[in-house]
Parts: C-alpha cells; structure tokens; sequence
C-alpha cells in the first residue's frame, strides 16, 4: 500500500524547467501534483468522498463569503501557485484581493499563477502526518502578499492559525473561526469536522 503524499526526488540533471513541469501536469490532470524548491515532486492522494463533501462545504463558504464581498476572488484546490522559491503548491482553499489578481496578465492567469493568494487553508488528511503540512504553512507565510492561513486538522479537531511574523495558534475544536481583518465579515462554520 502506498502512503500520500508519494514523494518523487528528481536529480538535479532532470530537473524540469517551468513549462516542463506545466505540461507533465496538464497530461497528469487527475492527479494532485505539487513540487518543492529543490524540484522534488509530491503526488498526493485524491480525497474520499467524506472528505470530499467536508471539503466544499468549507470552500463553498469562503466561495459565498467572496461573491457577497467582492474584493477578491477565490481558488480551489485544482488551482497551482508558484512560490518565490521556486515550489508549485495546491492549497486546498485560497482567496485573493483583486486588485492583486488584475496585476497578471490573461496569459498569466492561464498558467500557474506566480502570485499567491493573500489567505490559504490547507486541510490534514486522517493519515496524514502534521508535521510536513506544518513546513508548508511555514512556507506560505514566507510568501509576500501573504496574510493569514490555516490549517484544518479535522482528526484532532484543531485550527492552527498563521500570521505573518506572529507564532502559530492553535484552537481546539472551535465552532467558528474569523477571517479577521483580512477577509472581514468572513466566519468559517466549523459544524462540518
């Protein structure tokens, strides 16, 4: 049995160039690929449909939320954004302001988006080890534009919220969690663990 996310290391002489790996992507669409900065590339397992379910039921309120508000637009997990360090990464959810949005041009907005999304949320997966997902949230703050994300840990019932230059929180099965001044009026209904 294969556990997730299956990490493939690629030597430095078949590293793929930025078309490269867009291409390998498009005739691997299925699956859910990302690479780190060194180029390594990680295949990770498609959702079930429990999870699938839990899944949009949180991306349809940031979706709602979004549409209602107007100031930005929203991402789901099919969208892949590249980091200033190099690394393709798919969060589950993600919203960005749109006057950040408007800066890319149309043919930037077809590829893979080199701006990433001023809010991201990640979920863990039940078999899932936190500690990897944690690096990448990690990451993301390092990313400019970026100003808050989370990670939704449904098997121990935790929201670990990050901001730039401030430690990690964590809430423990909170009923609600609030986009704060970055997404105002925005209030994640967290019934659905």
């Amino acid at each position: 049995m294969l556990s997730f996310p299956l990490v493939l290391q690629i030597p430095p002489s078949m590293q793929m160039t930025d078309e490269q790996f867009f291409e390998f992507c498009q005739v691997n669409r299925d699956l859910r690929i990302e690479r780190d900065q060194w180029g390594n590339i990680s295949i990770m397992s498609l959702t079930n449909g429990k999870t699938g379910n839990r899944d949009e039921h949180i991306f349809s309120q940031l979706y709602a939320w979004s549409e209602q508000d107007g100031t930005g637009i929203t991402f789901d997990s099919s969208t892949r954004f590249k980091l200033s360090t190099g690394a393709n990464r798919l969060p589950h959810a993600s919203w960005m302001k749109l006057e950040r949005w408007n800066t890319l041009s149309s043919k930037q907005k077809e590829r893979f988006v080199h701006l990433f999304p001023d809010f991201v949320v990640e979920f863990r997966s039940l078999n899932e080890n936190l500690q990897p997902i944690k690096e990448k949230m990690a990451e993301y703050m390092r990313e400019p534009g970026v100003k808050l994300s989370w990670l939704i840990d449904r098997q121990h019932r935790q929201v670990y919220i990050y901001r730039p230059g401030e430690p990690e929180e964590c809430l423990d099965n909170p009923d609600r969690v609030s986009g704060e001044s970055v997404l105002p009026g925005f209030v994640l209904d967290m019934k659905v663990w």
